[in-house]
């Protein structure tokens, strides 16, 4: 249809992904008039507005919201046509894009992409780092092929192509009175200072339900973005943090720091989990990265 062509949706998304006409036409490099008169065009065409406009910006009405969606198949359908064309060719080539969280960032260069990158040597991957909550957007949102997650909550518009139990332990030095213990629960740890990430993470939000469940509250002496910085916290010897083994793998082969499992039911059975957008049709290039990452990652071999 002429009012969706790919100019119009291309613009459209600008607007949506970057807030405002005028930010959209900034990194479109053209002029906001240029931008606010095919959005016009758009809305006149189909007799419908598609955003709400502020002082602050625009917001998607629910028309808005369904060109969007459109908008997202749209960009999928053109990236795996162009896929199956190269294919044709008798070219392998391609780009995926991977967002994790990063406790699984070694894992998935050291285990997942290591054989694979010798098989097809002709991808690309762009990888990037974010919390649980991010991880899971990025999937919905199509700016992710393959999303690498702790613990997420159940979401119909993602797809897990891989779950595996992987229980939350209380990290601690190995001088900490916590170590060498078999499992323990968590309001035994509550005396020891501890760090942890910030909200949207989720082990995190795992560990405040758990704790506000037996009436605790979780204050941490040190919250962070850095998964990095919760090893280094445990360390130095400044308290405890709560991560999967996988998360610590280097540090336990090195015994600078312990982990043990937490017998809380919540924590000891959390899953990683490997994820795709629901109902969408996978390159062969995502397809195949997918199945070898549930096989190769540590992470997904349930303990």
């Amino acid at each position: 249809m002429e009012i969706l062509d790919a100019k119009a949706l291309r613009i459209f998304m600008a607007v949506v992904r970057y807030g405002s006409i005028r930010s959209a036409a900034e990194h479109l490099s053209i002029a906001p008039s240029i931008v606010s008169r095919q959005v016009a065009d758009i809305e006149r065409n189909l007799g419908l507005s598609l955003f709400d406009r502020s002082s602050r910006g625009v917001a998607l009405t629910d028309a808005g919201a369904l060109v969007l969606e459109h908008g997202k198949r749209v960009l999928e359908d053109g990236s795996l046509l162009e896929e199956q064309l190269a294919q044709l060719k008798g070219v392998q080539q391609g780009r995926v894009r991977i967002c994790c969280g990063e406790g699984f960032l070694a894992d998935l260069i050291e285990h997942g992409l290591t054989a694979f990158v010798d098989v097809y040597p002709s991808i690309r991957y762009a990888v990037h780092l974010g919390g649980t909550e991010g991880v899971l957007q990025a999937v919905i949102d199509g700016d992710a092929d393959i999303g690498i997650a702790y613990n997420p909550v159940i979401e119909p518009k993602v797809r897990s192509l891989a779950i595996a139990r992987q229980p939350l332990c209380a990290i601690v030095h190995p001088s900490s009175p916590l170590a060498g213990l078999d499992r323990i629960a968590l309001a035994q740890c509550m005396s020891l200072p501890c760090a942890l990430l910030g909200k949207g993470h989720g082990v995190t939000d795992l560990v405040g339900r758990v704790a506000a469940n037996h009436g605790l509250a979780m204050a941490p002496l040190v919250e962070t973005a850095s998964l990095d910085a919760l090893r280094r916290f445990v360390v130095a010897g400044l308290g405890v943090t709560y991560l999967p083994r996988f998360a610590v793998a280097t540090e336990l082969a090195r015994g600078t720091v312990e982990a043990v499992e937490l017998s809380d039911p919540l924590l000891n059975e959390a899953c990683a989990h490997l994820m795709v957008k629901a109902r969408r049709r996978l390159p062969n290039s995502v397809e195949r990265l997918a199945s070898h990452l549930a096989a190769a990652m540590s992470a997904f071999q349930s303990t």
